[in-house]
């Protein structure tokens, strides 16, 4: 299984070995934070479709990826159930704060930018989803390695809607929010999360 190369491309840095050794160390809260991101996913989707209701492309798309995000949840519980771990509401990383303190606020930016960070939250889940793979045992490399092509085209939805309701090129948003979310990949956290920085290992 190989990671698409265009999704190396689109990050600016790998995730750390630091990370891969931290999440090695807390299977636990591995499972139960990639279980919250699924919901967390699924909930900014369905967001989106209310709050632009008349993009009806949009409305498609996002329908789609919640209902897959919300499938991917359920996945998750299951195997969490399966080896007696409890779903808890753990308290998020900073990754997608840092992330969000960039967006503009005037329409149609807003959108613009909220639809990026979307892309990049896909494409590093997917990233990291084939970097602790080989590390797992085999029910969640597996599992872990399946859900790349599900991430991958999530990540394309997201730029292309961007684009599709851009006035101008985002190539310059986009390269902006590359090197925002490089900084939030190699700024250490101080708990582990499936989006955390560098070196958690709390």
């Amino acid at each position: 299984m190989q990671l698409l190369p265009e999704i190396e491309t689109f990050l600016k840095c790998s995730t750390p070995q630091s990370w891969i050794e931290a999440a090695k160390n807390h299977p636990k809260e591995l499972l139960i934070d990639h279980a919250n991101c699924e919901k967390k996913a699924a909930g900014m989707a369905v967001t989106l479709m209310f709050r632009y209701a008349e993009k009806e492309e949009l409305q498609q798309k996002m329908s789609r990826l919640a209902r897959e995000e919300l499938r991917h949840f359920e996945q998750v519980t299951a195997i969490m159930k399966k080896r007696g771990i409890k779903y808890t509401q753990l308290s998020a990383s900073l990754y997608a704060k840092r992330l969000h303190e960039h967006v503009r606020q005037k329409e149609p930016e807003r959108l613009i930018d909220t639809l990026i960070i979307g892309a990049f939250v896909e494409a590093r889940s997917c990233e990291r989803f084939f970097r602790i793979a080989p590390f797992l045992d085999e029910e969640l490399q597996k599992f872990y390695f399946n859900l790349l092509k599900s991430e991958s085209r999530h990540y394309q939805d997201y730029l292309k809607l961007a684009q599709l309701y851009s006035k101008e090129p985002i190539a310059e948003r986009v390269a902006l929010f590359a090197e925002v979310e490089r900084q939030a990949i190699l700024t250490p956290d101080d708990k582990f999360r499936f989006h955390s920085g560098s070196t958690a290992d709390n």
